[in-house]
């Protein structure tokens, strides 16, 4: 991995959001989504030094773009979002890493990440979002907020769950959150949506008005029921 600082953020101990593209696209829409938003500012670049793919466009190769934004607005650091994540565990280490030294750097006071839940539960238009935390401790004061716990044991895998345990590691509290889904293969713009939302209730800061993200949901689920 290679890391690139464009400038130095104005944020004083700020929270960080830190999600990359997994089942259903979950992390990448709610990522993309806060940065358009919150109209974020671009501070910082991770990018992977050889590629773990290329594009066939029809008789020629293209090289992806596999480099991920740090962005930044009040008090409030973004990381991941676009498309995709480091592919071998080398650099999956060396991005959670990165997210933790500048977590550290700003004095972050917490590290959110987020993805989707896969279940079998029929739950029509109203996914729900799981949390998990870096400790007992804090799962507790999730419950006193009435936030759904994640119901069983499981391995999470990716980005989205490894930096829960770099963050647990360096002693800096981290939130998971996890919206139910049916089709991993198809973006998931309810479950976002429904992060979006706990994210607003757990910071008390408003994010935006997601009606766009709805009209999204609506030709998506149009598109598969013809």
């Amino acid at each position: 991995m290679e890391f690139f600082q464009d400038s130095e953020p104005n944020v004083v101990k700020p929270i960080i959001i830190a999600a990359m593209q997994d089942m259903g696209s979950v992390g990448s829409i709610v990522i993309n989504f806060i940065n358009e938003s919150l109209k974020t500012k671009k501070f910082r670049i991770a990018k992977i030094l050889f590629p773990t793919y290329v594009i066939d466009k029809g008789g020629y190769i293209e090289l992806p773009d596999e480099s991920w934004e740090y962005r930044y607005t009040d008090d409030l650091i973004v990381f991941g979002g676009g498309k995709g994540q480091p592919q071998n565990n080398t650099e999956l280490n060396a991005l959670c890493q990165d997210v933790i030294d500048v977590s550290r750097k700003y004095s972050a006071k917490f590290i959110y990440t987020l993805g989707g839940f896969h279940t079998s539960r029929t739950f029509e238009k109203n996914p729900k979002t799981y949390i998990t935390t870096t400790s007992q401790e804090l799962t507790k004061q999730m419950g006193g907020l009435n936030m759904e716990i994640t119901p069983q044991k499981s391995i999470i895998t990716g980005f989205n769950g490894l930096i829960l345990g770099f963050a647990k590691k360096n002693n800096i509290q981290g939130i998971g959150m996890y919206s139910e889904l049916n089709e991993p293969e198809i973006p998931q713009y309810r479950s976002a949506i429904s992060i979006i939302k706990t994210i607003e209730k757990l910071t008390y800061r408003k994010l935006g008005g997601t009606g766009q993200l709805e009209i999204m949901a609506q030709k998506m689920e149009q598109k598969f029921k013809n």
